[in-house]
């Protein structure tokens, strides 16, 4: 099922213009864990979290559908 992280990381790879193969790459994942977060089959830990929100200079509270940008 999907939540507001899945549904707001896809939307913020896709503005940066970001394949799920280079996301992957920046964050050093594999592509398919890129996969399993946005189709809210997996859930990032608490650092990735954070390195996800700095990447795309976002809030967690953002990422997390607590408010919007």
């Amino acid at each position: 099922m999907k939540n507001h992280f899945s549904i707001r990381l896809k939307e913020l790879r896709i503005e940066k213009n970001l394949t799920q193969e280079q996301l992957a790459e920046i964050l050093a994942v594999l592509p398919r864990t890129i996969s399993y977060w946005e189709n809210g089959k997996r859930e990032c830990d608490f650092d990735m979290l954070i390195s996800i929100a700095d990447f795309f200079q976002t809030s967690i509270d953002f990422l997390l559908g607590y408010q919007n940008k």
